[in-house]
């Protein structure tokens, strides 16, 4: 859930009023809202970095932070956040945001070309301009800002969108969005002064305590997505930085927003959210001058289109479900504090849900906005209508009743990462990684953290490294999940519950795991047998000791192995004591 920081002082006068903190945590707490924290800027400061010298420069100011759900975009910022909350107080109707062409006479609307190129890295774009705009500082903060929680939020840190924005005054239409090598694109990055190539930009910003997590994005690409003016003039390298020639300052009088994206629909939430949102600050507010957007296909689209979708919703519906009794009057009374509401019929409402709302996908999300404009806490509590016993899913409870029983054998049990490094999985235990039906992580953090694990063996044998001046034997055991590949799910992975048990002794001990084997099957009532039950059939694998490995069979079908490990194994973990190893899956019991 992101976090607003918004200053105290300038949200009160925005909103006419003065609250007492606990006035206002009520107010938010009514509008759906959580104040987090009443903090300063010095506060913070302090808090992340200790006392240091930036701190004491800080500002004082009262700031509060407000958890925002992740899907309201529209509260990102102090502008969305003001305007929501004077609709609700009825202070103010709902701006209709309209879209407008370009003033004069003859005047042509700006258009982005986007060529053929860009299909190989970032291939959709939209544009919008805010014209006569006026930025105070606070406005113009808070615009930076609102980029910012975008980019984290549903730009996947830039990922699927990335939002430039450019003085057009210093511009001339039209505008390419094209795709290069990098070696044939030169300009000077945002706030810098010498002119670079995209090579050298990426070597310049590897180090950038903010810019080096984007780098990634495009970096290994052979063509760049670069957005440049009729004269040649680079406004953006997009996901990475803006051309310092067009930057904006307070003193821009018309800001030309453009988004790139791999993802179309995102792209269009972006730029309705930032230009309805700053739009209250142009001369003829709420307004916002539409651009042409020229597909690599020649289709030509405005945008944004800042449409005011209609849906319905049955009252009786509504009641029934939230569980009130409103009149038709009132209950368009009360989603009139978050949405344009009125009467159709007499037991139905339309609603125009605003660009500003894409939040909303279903009328299950207009029900919860009547239960915010009602109140959470005036909602009658009632008993259920039906009553529901719950029971454990069987998976789970057999791995409550396993976990128990291994125990009571004298084994202790561990509970591993389920990330690990793709050496865990494939060097160390003897296997190439291109041989494992492993889920790769697209970004890791850290090297510790490449793959989901595919077995329990690894973090089982890194316990063992963690605790080998512990006396001798070692027993170890874990039921947990691991995920392998699989491309006939839908998502293309799948889990898999597994039983895994190590032995650590001065001899391999192989009888104490298949020991343990036996006793699990004996519980869970599965003989000895090739045609009904589990057996053992020798088999080779390079991560045991050569002849002293099987698989483990269940009804003639393979479920896991036994063995004693491989001395490389044991070596690639640091251990020098032999150890013997059981894994199986255990959904085939259940």
């Amino acid at each position: 859930m992101p976090t607003v920081g918004v200053k105290r002082d300038l949200l009160f006068k925005a909103l006419g009023k003065t609250y007492t903190d606990e006035e206002f945590q009520k107010f938010c707490f009514e509008f759906g809202l959580e104040l987090d924290e009443i903090t300063t800027e010095k506060q913070m400061i302090t808090k992340e970095q200790g006392q240091v010298e930036a701190a004491k420069d800080a500002s004082e100011e009262i700031i509060y932070r407000i958890d925002i759900p992740a899907n309201r975009y529209d509260l990102l910022c102090l502008e969305g956040l003001v305007m929501g909350l004077q609709v609700f107080m009825g202070k103010m109707k709902f701006p209709r945001f309209t879209n407008v062409g370009p003033v004069g006479k003859g005047a042509l609307p700006q258009k982005l070309i986007v060529t053929k190129a860009t299909a190989q890295i970032r291939p959709f774009a939209v544009a919008a301009v805010l014209r006569d705009i006026a930025f105070t500082k606070d406005s113009y903060d808070s615009f930076i800002d609102l980029q910012d929680k975008l980019h984290q939020n549903i730009c996947r840190k830039r990922t699927l969108v990335a939002i430039g924005t450019h003085d057009l005054d210093t511009l001339q239409g039209p505008f390419t969005f094209d795709a290069k090598p990098p070696k044939d694109i030169s300009f000077v990055p945002l706030n810098q002064e010498k002119s670079m190539t995209g090579e050298e930009l990426m070597e310049f910003y590897s180090t950038h305590a903010q810019l080096k997590t984007y780098l990634p994005i495009i970096r290994d690409s052979p063509v760049y997505p670069v957005i440049y003016d009729a004269n040649g003039v680079v406004l953006s390298l997009p996901p990475i930085i803006n051309g310092d020639h067009s930057k904006i300052t307070l003193q821009t009088k018309n800001v030309f927003i453009e988004c790139t994206a791999t993802d179309l629909t995102k792209a269009r939430i972006v730029l309705d959210t930032l230009v309805c949102m700053f739009s209250m600050h142009c001369a003829k507010k709420f307004t916002v001058e539409y651009c042409e957007v020229v597909s690599a296909s020649g289709e030509t689209k405005q945008y944004p289109d800042l449409e005011f979708r209609k849906e319905t919703i049955s009252v009786a519906e509504t009641n029934a479900y939230i569980g009130l009794n409103e009149s038709v009057e009132q209950m368009a009374y009360l989603l009139n504090r978050l949405l344009p509401t009125k009467q159709t019929a007499p037991d139905t409402l339309q609603i125009e849900v605003p660009p500003t709302r894409h939040d909303i996908l279903h009328v299950c999300d207009i029900y919860e906005d009547v239960a915010i404009g009602y109140g959470y806490n005036r909602i009658p509590k009632t008993l259920p209508a039906k009553m529901h016993i719950a029971k454990q899913y069987p998976l789970n409870k057999l791995t409550e009743q396993l976990r128990e029983q291994i125990a009571q054998a004298g084994f202790t049990e561990g509970l591993t990462f389920t990330l690990c490094s793709r050496d865990d999985i494939a060097t160390k235990m003897n296997v190439q990684i291109d041989q494992i039906p492993a889920v790769h992580i697209a970004n890791p953090k850290t090297l510790e953290f490449q793959v989901v694990r595919t077995t329990l063996i690894p973090g089982l044998l890194k316990t063992l490294a963690a605790n080998r001046k512990m006396p001798l034997p070692l027993k170890l055991f874990e039921v947990s999940d691991v995920v392998l590949a699989d491309s006939k799910s839908e998502v293309g992975a799948k889990n898999e519950r597994r039983v895994c048990a190590i032995n650590c002794n001065k001899t391999a001990g192989f009888e104490v795991v298949h020991g343990l084997l036996d006793r699990v099957m004996q519980l869970l009532e599965v003989p000895w047998d090739k045609q009904t039950g589990y057996y053992l059939q020798a088999c080779d694998d390079p991560a045991y000791f050569p002849g002293r490995c099987a698989n483990v069979l269940y009804k003639g079908a393979p479920i896991g192995r036994i063995g004693v490990l491989h001395p490389t194994v044991l070596q690639a973990f640091e251990l020098t004591t032999p150890c013997s190893v059981v894994e199986f899956n255990m959904e085939y019991f259940v």
